[in-house]
């Protein structure tokens, strides 16, 4: 895309009266189509990045000036802290996704680790692909999910910046700005032109394209940013919520390789434990997680352990089972429930990357992302599109994690309808339990034939072979702790080994 770009340095005389009073009239629609955007609960993200000396930051500047503060948020990005290496690479940018009505101003992005990262810390091309497509993906499911992105790329020849760095250094209030890394980069014009044009082509795609601007008169640029802005915000404002063709059937995940699930029907309950077999199976595998829990840590590898199941199958004691063999230090258990109306302004994808786990640390999710295609699907709180669509999104978020290096483990823990209404029953006669049972539980259970279909579509649509689902047998609770301890230790010492 840069090739399409002079690169002399040169640029043609412009009418700067004329700049001034487009510029102007654009920056008071900016402000009257910010309003409508909060009003409308459209969400934007405006992406910029570019050469060193640019301008980024003063574009920035001029375009916020025209912007009520209250609805819009700057982030600077630069290379990532230790603590920021320790997550997946796409994690600090999904933790700044704004929610509906606000504006996400991004000095400088999620492409820093396919352009600049490509040539300094020397990605290989499978890896530099890997990350771009995974950008592709994140554009992908925020612009399916409501997300207007525009994104820009300032482009000045290398004898602009050289000059513009030169200026810089020659005031020692601005020395400070041009550093060895950016003269460097300088020196390397031609490397880093060829990363930032491969990265370009690749990530120009239907759902974000790319803007090249010229940054070689800031006034010019300034103009182009605004009328590109408004143009693009104009024709997301124009388009109903909800316009897209909803497919008629599920779609299989594509190279996503996936595993054979049962039907919940076929998946026989009769196994159980005593009470002498299970305290001893119990301390045994508290035991040995106890001592991967270390090794984890030490190895530097993340986990996942993902509940799901029916209403009264036993996942809080099963949850505490596990949390007893685990230093304390190094897990969280996150508790899912209906979102709170900051999570529901986002992508329904959000709350769950922002609380991942570090390396050598575990999550464990009690309910998780399969809310999208179980309860917001048989209760009519998301579209059909929308579910339909999660099946490929969740399968994208698993791969994700498991490229990071996280090992991800889901459990669905299966009783039968009459198991599950004689625990109701007895958590309704027994005060310390009856805090459990609730009016919502009872409507869940009178749809239970409904959320049988949507949990073997989601068994079979998402069950990977990077992360597929083990169904617990928690008819009898001993059995099913001691199953789910089982897959578990199993799983992390392959994975160790």
């Amino acid at each position: 895309m840069l090739q399409d770009f002079e690169r002399t340095g040169e640029e043609p005389e412009r009418d700067g009266g004329k700049i001034k009073k487009q510029t102007e009239a654009l920056g008071a629609r900016l402000s009257l189509l910010q309003q409508a955007v909060r009003k409308k609960g459209l969400p934007v993200i405006l992406l910029f990045e570019g050469w060193g000396a640019a301008g980024k930051g003063g574009l920035i500047s001029d375009l916020i000036l025209n912007l009520d503060p209250r609805g819009f948020k700057v982030y600077s990005f630069t290379a990532p802290t230790k603590l920021e290496r320790r997550e997946p690479v796409l994690w600090r940018y999904w933790r700044v996704i704004p929610p509906k009505g606000q504006i996400a101003v991004l000095d400088r992005s999620w492409y820093m680790d396919v352009s600049t990262a490509r040539i300094e810390e020397d990605l290989d091309d499978a890896e530099a692909v890997r990350r771009m497509n995974d950008i592709n993906i994140l554009e992908r499911q925020l612009t399916d999910g409501g997300y207007l992105i525009l994104k820009f790329f300032l482009h000045i020849s290398r004898k602009e910046q050289k000059k513009r760095f030169e200026k810089l250094v020659r005031d020692k209030d601005t020395a400070w700005r041009v550093t060895e890394r950016d003269w460097r980069r300088n020196h390397r014009y031609d490397r880093y032109f060829r990363a930032f044009d491969e990265m370009l082509g690749y990530t120009d795609t239907a759902c974000a394209r790319w803007h090249v601007v010229s940054g070689m008169d800031r006034k010019a640029a300034a103009l182009e940013v605004f009328r590109i802005t408004a143009q693009k915000m104009e024709e997301a404002l124009s388009r109903a919520p909800g316009a897209q063709a909803e497919p008629e059937t599920a779609p299989l995940p594509g190279g996503f390789p996936l595993v054979p699930m049962p039907k919940l029907a076929d998946v026989k309950l009769d196994r159980a434990l005593d009470e002498k077999t299970y305290r001893r199976e119990l301390e045994k595998q508290q035991e040995l997680l106890s001592e991967l829990h270390g090794r984890l840590y030490r190895k530097k590898v993340p986990a996942v352990l993902v509940y799901e199941g029916w209403d009264a199958a036993g996942k809080g004691g099963n949850i505490r089972r596990v949390a007893r063999a685990l230093d304390p230090r190094g897990y969280a258990v996150v508790p899912i429930a209906a979102p709170t109306p900051d999570e529901a302004a986002r992508h329904y994808l959000w709350r769950f990357w922002v609380n991942l786990p570090r390396d050598g640390h575990i999550a464990i999710f009690d309910r998780s992302w399969y809310g999208r295609v179980l309860v917001e699907r048989v209760e009519g709180f998301c579209t059909r599109a929308e579910w339909l669509r999660a099946y490929r999104e969740i399968d994208e978020f698993e791969r994700q994690l498991c490229d990071w290096g996280a090992v991800v483990i889901k459990f669905w823990l299966q009783i039968d309808k009459n198991e599950q209404l004689r625990r109701f029953q007895d958590r309704q006669r027994t005060p310390a339990k009856q805090w459990k049972i609730t009016d919502e539980d009872w409507r869940n259970r009178s749809k239970w034939d409904q959320y049988e279909v949507c949990v073997n579509d989601m068994l079979r649509y998402t069950s990977t072979e990077s992360a597929p689902w083990h169904i617990v047998e928690s008819q009898d609770k001993k059995f099913g702790r001691i199953q789910a301890l089982r897959i578990i230790t199993d799983t992390l010492r392959a994975r160790l080994r």
